[in-house]
């Protein structure tokens, strides 16, 4: 797949002879280094033995992420915009959108699949099918708002994440009771709400970017999506051992794994709903005039 990308990409796009943008040869080994390093220390954190060493793998990792942002603004081919995490933007908002509605994503994946085998008796390739409703409802939520008037976007990006939250709520109320049919609601609204946002929140990110960081800006959203999903196994993996999960997968351990998991991550999509808002309240809106005809006679 990689492969034909790249030949549609040879063969489609035209070649850029006149870029603005200085590339530079130089891979970023150091500010990507930062990034594995802390998602590294965060997966550490989560099998960690002690309060203490957990306390300080997780501040590692809020160490490096931050180290991360800081070199990687004075470097000169940046790998994400100027004002890449700042609140008072929209490139900023956008990104922290992306990456806290990936976070919320991306444990649905990992953790649905063992819960709904060992509390429901569910087989793998159900669990599969299970967990994949939650992929096509993102497909079919993105293309079914893709043409809506001007006035959904705003609304999409505070609906999305809300959605997300409630799905997430959702699933870790009913895992444990069931049925299984009752987890199919959740599951759908976590996808359907990623997807409806998605698309608008991009374009936000893209829109709102600096002058000559165009570019950085639309390639840095895959970056900080990816650091999302990883960052997201990873908090899901310390709160699903801190519930006693292990290796022994003993019943009562993953019974409580199964409420804490979803809902611990419920936080995500909230705190992303909120950021939505202000992300709104940035965006310029053009006032229409009405004109009046005045009459004689």
């Amino acid at each position: 797949m990689g492969c034909l990308l790249g030949a549609g990409a040879l063969f489609t796009l035209p070649t850029d002879t006149q870029s603005e943008q200085a590339v530079s040869q130089i891979f970023p080994a150091g500010r990507v280094a930062l990034i594995c390093g802390a998602i590294a220390f965060l997966s550490a954190a989560s099998i960690a033995d002690g309060l203490a060493i957990e306390a300080i793998l997780i501040a590692t990792t809020v160490a490096a992420f931050v180290l991360m942002i800081r070199t990687d603004r004075r470097a000169a081919a940046p790998l994400l915009p100027s004002d890449a995490f700042s609140l008072r933007s929209r490139t900023g908002a956008g990104l922290w959108m992306i990456l806290l509605m990936s976070v919320g994503y991306s444990p649905l994946a990992i953790y649905a699949p063992l819960f709904l085998q060992r509390l429901h008796g569910v087989s793998p390739l159900g669990a599969g099918y299970m967990v994949a409703l939650a992929s096509l409802a993102w497909t079919i939520a993105a293309l079914s708002v893709a043409s809506l008037s001007a006035e959904w976007p705003p609304r999409l990006i505070i609906m999305g994440p809300s959605a997300m939250g409630a799905g997430l709520a959702g699933m870790g109320v009913l895992m444990a009771p069931g049925p299984v049919s009752s987890l199919i609601l959740p599951i759908v609204l976590i996808g359907a709400g990623i997807g409806a946002a998605w698309a608008f929140v991009l374009q936000r990110v893209m829109n709102g970017a600096k002058g000559g960081e165009e570019n950085i800006a639309a390639a840095s959203a895959a970056t900080v999506q990816q650091a999302g999903i990883a960052l997201g196994a990873a908090i899901a993996a310390l709160i699903a051992n801190a519930s006693g999960l292990d290796n022994s997968l003993d019943p009562g351990s993953v019974l409580r794994a199964s409420l804490w998991v979803p809902l611990a991550l419920v936080v995500a999509p909230l705190a992303a709903c909120a950021i939505g808002v202000r992300l709104n309240l940035m965006v310029p809106r053009f006032s229409k005039q009405r004109l009046t005809v005045a009459r004689r006679g």
